[in-house]
């Protein structure tokens, strides 16, 4: 962090460092985004007998992947619209689908259109170093005996346990067809979710206890980014459940009878983060709640200390008020001893208070 960061961090503890907008309030705007560089594709074609795993350089060499006898998973890191629109083309991937594809920021969803399904999700990160949440948008295109898979970002995912599976001849990704890749593809994506509550989990359990050791504005800057996290969380979760079920409903030829119990499985499992998520949520309305509470304890606990300072020193104040009145005859006034009488009484009285506090509980 930068020194001018810092001292503006400490001047302003509420000023979170990391703005994120967690509201896109019009979908029919397409998010701006830099053209990267260069595509790269990747594909795994393969059956029960073989895998061919390549790394291809042009756009136009995923083409004569459509083959009745393998499955091919062609997977696309790095969305230029160039070569995004002509894999599309040449796949039959309508327009509007390939649309959603390029646009940034569209909440989860799933399409059938012209014979081939499409589902549009979030991949969720941790970013340990920023306290986190990390969106990445994946579209997923399914077809007969194909699956194409379009990523943002080239340097990670979350397929890596896939493409170990797929290694191994004997696995049920391997014995099974492009259904169910398809929904191997998304089972990593969710099963990824737990990963990112769990260390949101680990966070709010930590700033629990800092919250009841030490309850300050940079708490409440934490429970704010943390809220901020939630929201992009429960944005991310919530539309899957529909997007699986709408897989569940849609009757289409190319998903298996034999692979609908595995989206069932898929669907059971959005439902369980959903409401992990809705707790993570109770969870932080909580804290705020624990935060006021700690405040306000800390403010009765001040104000109860000047409380008894005032009635402590009220003794010494009357007492010097009497005496210093502006009458002839006044009480101990002309008396040798009079001074070290009231002095004595100015403590003995506070002394006598203070014994009474203790027996009470107040101090």
């Amino acid at each position: 962090m930068a020194v001018q960061d810092y001292f503006s961090y400490l001047l302003n503890p509420l000023e979170l460092k990391k703005k994120k907008k967690v509201l896109q309030v019009n979908p029919t705007v397409v998010s701006q985004r830099a053209e990267p560089v260069e595509t790269k594709l990747t594909v795994y074609d393969y059956n029960t007998d073989r895998l061919d795993i390549k790394a291809l350089t042009k756009v136009a060499d995923c083409f004569p992947y459509i083959d009745p006898q393998t499955v091919s998973w062609i997977n696309v890191d790095g969305l230029r619209k160039d070569d995004v629109e002509a894999i599309c083309k040449h796949f039959g991937v309508h327009y509007l689908i390939t649309e959603d594809i390029l646009s940034l920021g569209q909440r989860p969803k799933m399409d059938e259109i012209d014979g081939l399904l499409f589902c549009l999700l979030n991949m969720l990160y941790f970013n340990d170093k920023d306290s986190a949440v990390e969106i990445e948008q994946i579209s997923i295109v399914l077809g007969k005996n194909f699956v194409i898979s379009f990523q943002e970002d080239a340097t990670r995912d979350v397929f890596n346990p896939l493409r170990e599976r797929l290694k191994v001849g004997t696995t049920k990704v391997r014995q099974n067809g492009a259904d169910f890749l398809f929904y191997a593809l998304i089972d990593m994506i969710v099963d990824n979710y737990y990963v990112v509550m769990e260390k949101l989990g680990e966070k709010i359990e930590g700033l629990e206890e800092d919250i009841v050791r030490n309850a300050n504005t940079r708490s409440l800057a934490k429970i704010n980014m943390l809220r901020k996290e939630m929201i992009i969380l429960k944005r991310s979760v919530a539309p899957v459940r529909e997007l699986v079920n709408g897989i569940l409903r849609s009757e289409s030829e190319l998903i298996e009878e034999k692979t609908e119990k595995y989206f069932k499985d898929v669907y059971d499992h959005i439902l369980q983060a959903n409401e992990l998520a809705e707790n993570y949520r109770d969870m932080m309305m909580n804290l705020h709640d624990l935060y006021i509470s700690n405040v306000n304890l800390k403010m009765n606990e001040v104000m109860k200390v000047m409380a008894v300072v005032t009635c402590l020193l009220a003794p010494a104040t009357v007492i010097g008020g009497i005496f210093g009145m502006n009458f002839e005859i006044i009480p101990l006034l002309h008396n040798k001893w009079g001074f070290f009488i009231s002095v004595g009484l100015m403590l003995f009285i506070p002394l006598t208070m203070i014994r009474m506090f203790r027996k009470r509980g107040w101090f």
